[in-house]
């Protein structure tokens, strides 16, 4: 059995107990006997046990998320509304509210953070790079950035929701697509405006020379041109 049909197998059986014991040891360990799996191999594939599966957990939403954006007809719908649709089907692509709430509270953790920053700037960037976005430049991180907290927003309100099949979230995210669109378009209104432009003429030529992560480096902050 492959290193990952292992770490699947493990958090399917972590799932179980997520909701009683949260992300936690207890449920790394209850996890690694349910699957029987020895705990040596259970602990070199996830060397921080349960946190290591919080993280796959996530990683699993996000690629049953591209492949139903990928296998939906977009031609007909407007861009927002692609956008709106990639948020809404990661939201779908869970089974279980009580594990993505446990794993906020995992994440919220001064130790654990950064895994859950990076972990909705990369689903952030899955929805744009699925729809088709190309943008090398600084847009490649204003656009991340806003989605994320598109998506960070909307899943606190989705845990809440009760609404019958969740329309009160859909209503919610459509609001705050719309202010990303805003955003956007703002953006773009400056650099076409000769007055702005040319009074951030400074700031704009240092933007300019952002760019977005190179091949094999996605786990770097940006990169500078002339930059190996």
């Amino acid at each position: 059995m492959t290193v990952p049909d292992l770490k699947d197998r493990l958090l399917d059986a972590a799932l179980i107990h997520v909701a009683f014991d949260g992300w936690t040891e207890a449920t790394f360990d209850a996890a690694v006997a349910d699957a029987a799996v020895d705990p040596t191999v259970a602990r070199s594939i996830c060397p921080r046990g349960a946190v290591d599966l919080a993280v796959a957990f996530h990683k699993r939403g996000d690629a049953q998320m591209v492949a139903r954006l990928r296998a939906a007809d977009l031609d007909e719908m407007r861009f927002r509304d692609r956008i709106a649709l990639g948020v809404r089907y990661r939201l779908e692509a869970v089974e279980d509210k009580e594990a993505v709430r446990r794993g906020l509270t995992l994440f919220s953790m001064p130790q654990h953070a950064p895994d859950g920053m990076r972990l909705m700037w990369e689903t952030a960037g899955l929805i744009w790079e699925t729809l088709g976005d190309s943008s090398d430049d600084v847009n490649w991180y204003t656009k991340r950035a806003t989605l994320s907290a598109v998506y960070g927003s909307t899943v606190l309100y989705w845990l809440g929701d009760e609404t019958p099949d969740h329309q009160a979230t859909w209503e919610f995210l459509d609001r705050r697509i719309d202010d990303v669109m805003k955003f956007e378009k703002t953006k773009a209104g400056i650099r076409d405006n000769k007055l702005l432009s040319g009074l951030l003429a400074g700031p704009l030529a240092v933007l300019d020379q952002i760019k977005a992560p190179g091949a094999g480096r996605q786990d770097m902050p940006g990169r500078w041109p002339g930059e190996q």
